[in-house]
């Protein structure tokens, strides 16, 4: 039987792999482009993103956990499965995470290679050249993987 910071370690690093494909591969485009709408129509989005993100989440934990043959229980995974979901719903609603990046003033870093940012990424032309490496996406990138932490932790000790 492993010892429980070999638990914690392999769920995390199944957790990490599930949630770089769920948030990436899994999640559609609707739901990228909709998730921080205003109303109905974000808070949807955003629940079905993550309830795909949530079921990669335990297509890529159940393998690991009967192939490592791992110490883990149900109430367990639904703790740390269910406060990751809310984690990341909590964040992927936008305005959430973006109120706490200005109150941890973290605002201009926030803004970091958008338009909003005074020295945002530009074309040859001298227009705003879309990027992925936003401060916006690193915070929620780091937020996301914080609760990852927590969730394996979780899972390991209930």
């Amino acid at each position: 039987m492993p010892d429980s910071a070999a638990v914690f370690a392999a769920l995390f690093v199944a957790l990490y792999v599930a949630h770089s494909v769920g948030d990436h591969w899994v999640q559609t485009p609707g739901q990228a482009a909709a998730k921080g709408q205003p109303g109905w129509p974000g808070r949807l989005a955003c629940g079905r993103h993550v309830l795909t993100l949530t079921l990669t989440k335990v297509l890529v934990l159940v393998p690991v956990v009967v192939a490592l043959d791992l110490p883990v229980t149900v109430p367990g995974l639904a703790a740390g499965l269910g406060l990751d979901a809310a984690s990341h719903y909590w964040a992927d609603r936008r305005t959430t995470l973006a109120a706490l990046a200005r109150r941890c003033r973290k605002d201009e870093f926030f803004a970091l290679g958008t338009p909003a940012h005074p020295d945002h990424p530009v074309t040859a032309g001298g227009t705003y050249a879309p990027t992925l490496g936003t401060g916006a996406y690193a915070l929620d990138q780091s937020w996301h993987h914080l609760w990852l932490g927590i969730t394996a932790l979780l899972i390991a000790v209930i």
